[in-house]
């Protein structure tokens, strides 16, 4: 991600409708999973450490991030064993985590199934890994140029690659449903005006319509608690197991 896009990002954090709703919905998520009482839990790729915010709740955290911006925003949160490094070589020992979230990770890094397979190095057999990635590659834009993606993901390529790290499928849907067809449009538009539009979707929206935004998110969170599975959407989110301790390098 450019340098400037993630000093964004870090600033937004707490506010940006986007970022509020994704916390609420891989909240709900977390919960249905019911980990054990104090968990050790790795938020990989943690930004500016605000979800560490909310994953403190169910154990011990970590976090880590390939920007000292990010982790010098984490610590200032009071997140101790915050670190920097990449996900594809991650600084803990084999099996030290009960829980592993990656938000909108994988997607930035050029082996997915190598970033997946160390992700699962670290989590203890039985652990969960909860992942979010944008959907779809037609959706391909000015945002995705800006973050320094390497791909938008299917269902079939996300499970894809989970599969040939070892992860075991627990559950996914897609999330971001009600405003896909508005964001497949702002996409149509902008390859009409032949990329036009520089930089990420973060200040794409004024900051008073984040509100309004944020509303069908809210919904969906609701409707993802109680077990019901979207079929479409901006983005994916998928709960994983680790079955076993076989080699997870890939």
């Amino acid at each position: 991600m450019k340098a400037a896009e993630f000093q964004t990002m870090i600033e937004v954090d707490d506010r940006h409708w986007w970022y509020r709703a994704r916390r609420r919905i891989v909240v709900g998520a977390i919960d249905r999973l019911a980990p054990t009482p104090d968990a050790r839990i790795l938020d990989a790729g943690c930004g500016s450490g605000r979800m560490l915010d909310e994953l403190v709740r169910w154990g011990r955290v970590s976090g880590l991030d390939c920007e000292p911006a990010g982790i010098a925003a984490a610590h200032s949160r009071g997140h101790a064993d915050v670190r920097l490094g990449a996900v594809e070589e991650l600084p803990w020992p084999d099996g030290t985590f009960d829980l592993v979230t990656c938000l909108d990770v994988i997607e930035h890094t050029p082996d997915d199934r190598r970033t997946l397979a160390e992700l699962r190095r670290v989590t203890r057999p039985g652990g969960h890994l909860l992942v979010t990635v944008p959907a779809y590659p037609r959706l391909w834009s000015a945002h995705d140029v800006a973050c320094h993606h390497y791909r938008r993901y299917t269902r079939d390529s996300l499970r894809t690659a989970c599969g040939a790290a070892g992860w075991h499928p627990l559950a996914e849907t897609s999330f971001n449903t009600i405003l896909l067809g508005p964001v497949a449009l702002v996409r149509w538009a902008e390859r009409l005006r032949r990329g036009a539009r520089k930089g990420s979707d973060l200040q794409l929206t004024p900051q008073p319509l984040g509100p309004l935004l944020e509303l069908p998110l809210r919904v969906e969170a609701a409707l993802l608690r109680r077990g019901v599975r979207l079929p479409a959407g901006v983005s994916i989110l998928a709960v994983l197991c680790n079955p076993g301790r076989a080699d997870a390098r890939a």
